[in-house]
Formats: C-alpha cells, structure tokens, sequence
C-alpha cells in the first residue's frame, strides 16, 4: 500500500504497457502497472492524477449515496455529475480509441460524448463512434473494452463469431470484461 498526499493506493504490476488507475465500488484506488516501472515513477504518475482521483471518488461517493437513498439507481447521476464524466470521457476515450483502433488496423470517424440510458456505446455504418459517458464510472479495463468492442464493429458490423474473434484477437479476456460491465448502469 503506497500513500501518495491523501490517496492510499495499492500496485498491481503484470506485463502491460501502459499505467492506469482504477477505483473500486468500495472506493479503493488499485494502479495498475508495467513490471519495469519503479516505485517513484508510478508515484509521480499518481501525484499528476490528484485531481482526477479526487473528482473521480466524489462522483462515485454521490453515485452509492444516491442509489442507497433512490428506488431507481438509474437517477443517480446528477446534472453535474454528468457533466464532469463528458469532460473526462472527452479526454480519455479518443486517445484509448487511437490507440486500439492502430492494433485493430481500422478508422474511425467522429467521437461523440453523450449520457446514454440503454448503451454503452455504438458505431455508426459509416464509422462514427459514440460512447456513454457513465463509462468514467468503470474501470479502465472495461473502458477498453468498449471501445475495442465499437472498433471491431470496424470489420463486423455484427456480433457474430467472427466479430467475437477480432475482440478477442486483442482482448483475449473480453468474456471477463463483459460480464463485469453488466455490473453497472448506464
């Protein structure tokens, strides 16, 4: 467990590229990173992250307060609350779709924000994207998923087994991913 100011975080090292943060439903910060990266340069990392952590537990803290308070959870997120999730979708999502969208090998078209009811994202015949922003309430890896699920859309314009299989070709656990993103609410 690592303190960084305010945040107590644990580390989960594996052989991934990149470092992320996720916040658990019981509000506990888990970083997720290379096996190469050392001690201070994942705490430098969380340190320029202050803010996001911070914001990012305020939503969730409102989020199980009001679905403890509500009968329809699906009411929970605020005015507010969804405008802060666009804002960080908005920063988020297109470089994570840049990103997949070269290990795919496809184009996209235009990315759009929205606070969707039913979905967590779609993709257009013609390659527009869109994507829910309630998804900055998962976790990075869900994230992913959903946008390596829009992607593949890219070459199967179905979910057929042939889309499953350009899934998996980049998330070989995507079975995983699925079933926990059936854990949250749009």
């Amino acid at each position: 467990m690592n303190n960084s100011d305010k945040f107590k975080y644990s580390v989960v090292r594996s052989r991934r590229k990149s470092i992320c943060i996720e916040i658990d439903r019981d509000l506990n910060i888990k970083v997720r990173a290379p096996l190469r990266m050392t001690d201070s340069q994942i705490q430098s990392f969380v340190d320029s992250r202050q803010n996001w952590i911070r914001s990012h537990l305020e939503i969730m803290q409102k989020r199980i307060s009001n679905m403890s308070d509500e009968k329809n959870p699906s009411t929970a997120l605020t005015d507010a609350d969804i405008k802060a999730l666009s804002e960080q979708a908005r920063i988020y999502i297109p470089s994570r779709v840049e990103h997949f969208a070269q290990i795919i090998d496809v184009t996209y078209g235009r990315i759009t924000i929205r606070h969707q009811k039913t979905r967590w994202g779609s993709c257009s015949s013609s390659g527009n994207l869109n994507f829910n922003c309630a998804l900055m309430n998962t976790t990075p890896e869900i994230i992913d998923y959903v946008v390596v699920h829009e992607l593949c859309h890219r070459k199967q314009m179905n979910h057929s087994a042939l889309f499953w299989a350009e899934v998996e070709k980049v998330l070989p656990n995507y079975k995983e991913l699925r079933s926990a993103l059936k854990n949250y609410r749009c």
